[in-house]
């Protein structure tokens, strides 16, 4: 979602495109609070909360997270193991805050994960539990899932298990602030060598990943300014170290995977490799925008040679959002389904890391830390697996739904003064109906510009892969709506 965390800048400058961004919580129907009886459940299950054994708060664990986070699912430790390593890694205990057939666990099920507009977020959970009880603070004795996976040399996983435990964090680091400490070498003693680790561990993975045909989508921070007159996008690229954190992620993701498919029961993300059209469509883009693709390259290892600083490229790593289609849930109990992997990453993978802000994570966890202790998975956990795709792809819809308004708000914002103006568009698809070409001349064409790096339709018939010059001829916020039409009959290349 390229969109999702743009944070709006408040001023008298910008108000036609906050309130336009602020309605679309009523538009959406997006839910505002939580009931007496959610709140009231919420506020007695943590005062009567009790802290699990082992106690593992001797082991330094940080979170790295944006600065600003407060929901904090995931803290770790990494530490050396001979030639290999021992990644500890923190997961925050919500299934122990969350009464099976409660009010709660219903709210829960209606929201699926919590949404996000730009300067604003819908909660899976009442803040006091996702920003209080539940939340891998610093300094505070946490309730956890604390996954123990073993790694070779080389990266490779060899062993993984799961369980409940207490852990502290000791610090609570923003990316930034952890890239430079890592850089300098002035991270304090106490967690100086999980840095260090992350960067080695993280770098080993991705390399793993190459070698599997994975592929990740790193695509920068964005900010929406407004600097003499005209509303702009400020980028921050990704830092290395988000990319080694997404790495330890991803290896207990695959970690869970790997043990729900031993047992045989569980649900994983799955999704299908990209299809011939979706491949093509995206070769002509890369092509255009002026760094190709070769066919002698996996689009994962393609993907890691993009530089997110310069805007084709970053253009090109939100348009690979094309790639990363059809994900689903798959949910299994004795027998194993025929899709098993999931393809950008390249092997089966499961959702585990962020059940304050995804339901299926909950589950995900207390079926694995069954599973890891030999013992009966929790009846309320199976119960669920035949609802969870439902609910997971029918909140998924919704909030790609609102992240899409959101993406056309901003853009609308960000053409706002281009009116009458004419640019080079790439064209990436011709007008289709009911999933064919149709030709008709009331029909829009898909385009890509450049500079401004946006999305948009143009009005016509267009041939997909030409360059064509097109003139902006309206723009409307509220609507986020922008029009664009040819501005020569003859395409430039």
């Amino acid at each position: 979602m390229p969109y999702s965390h743009i944070g709006v800048r408040r001023s008298a400058a910008q108000q036609s495109l906050a309130q336009a961004l602020a309605a679309l919580s009523e538009e959406f129907k997006l839910p505002d609070g939580f009931d007496p009886d959610v709140l009231a459940e919420v506020a007695d299950v943590i005062a009567g909360h009790e802290l699990p054994t082992p106690d593992l708060t001797a082991l330094p664990f940080i979170t790295i997270d944006p600065p600003t986070s407060q929901d904090l699912d995931q803290a770790m430790h990494l530490e050396r193991n001979g030639d290999g390593y021992v990644v500890h890694y923190a997961i925050a205990d919500v299934p122990s805050f969350v009464p099976a057939g409660g009010p709660l666990d219903s709210e829960t099920r209606r929201r699926g994960q919590t949404i996000y507009t730009p300067g604003q977020r819908i909660p899976l959970h009442p803040l006091p539990l996702s920003e209080g009880a539940a939340s891998l603070f610093a300094n505070d004795p946490r309730s956890a899932y604390v996954w123990e996976i073993h790694l070779a040399a080389d990266g490779s996983q060899t062993s993984a298990m799961v369980r409940r435990a207490t852990v502290q964090s000791i610090a609570k680091l923003g990316y930034e602030q952890a890239q430079e400490m890592y850089d300098a070498g002035t991270a304090p003693a106490a967690f100086a060598g999980t840095l260090a680790l992350l960067a080695e561990i993280g770098t080993k993975r991705i390399a793993l990943e190459r070698a599997r045909g994975g592929a990740s989508l790193n695509v920068p921070a964005q900010e929406v300014d407004f600097i003499d007159g005209r509303y702009v996008l400020e980028f921050r690229p990704g830092l290395p170290i988000e990319d080694w954190n997404a790495q330890i992620s991803l290896l207990t993701g695959m970690a869970a995977a790997g043990l729900m498919i031993e047992g045989k029961v569980g649900i994983l993300r799955t999704m299908p490799a990209p299809d011939e059209e979706a491949i093509a469509a995206y070769r002509r883009q890369t092509v255009v925008l002026g760094k190709p693709w070769g066919t002698d390259m996996a689009y994962g290892a393609y993907l890691r040679t993009l530089d997110t600083s310069e805007p084709k490229h970053l253009a090109l790593m939100h348009a690979a959002t094309t790639l990363f289609r059809g994900a689903s849930y798959t949910p299994f109990n004795g027998t194993l389904p025929e899709q098993l992997t999931q393809a950008a990453v390249a092997a089966p993978y499961a959702h585990t890391t962020a059940p304050l802000r995804r339901l299926v994570d909950r589950f995900v966890l207390a079926i694995c830390a069954a599973l890891s202790a030999n013992e009966d998975v929790p009846e309320w956990a199976i119960a669920a697996l035949e609802e969870l795709p439902e609910i997971m792809a029918d909140s998924n819809q919704l909030a790609n739904k609102v992240d899409r308004a959101a993406i056309d708000t901003v853009e609308a914002a960000l053409l706002r003064h281009y009116v009458g103006g004419e640019f080079d568009a790439v064209v990436l698809a011709g007008p289709k109906k009911n999933g064919h070409t149709t030709r008709s001349a009331a029909a829009r064409s898909s385009i890509q510009i450049t500079t401004p790096a946006v999305s948009a339709y143009c009005e016509g018939d267009l041939e997909p892969g030409t360059v064509v010059r097109v003139k902006l001829v309206a723009v409307d916020i509220a609507k986020r709506s922008v029009k664009f039409v040819q501005a020569a009959s003859e395409p430039v290349v």
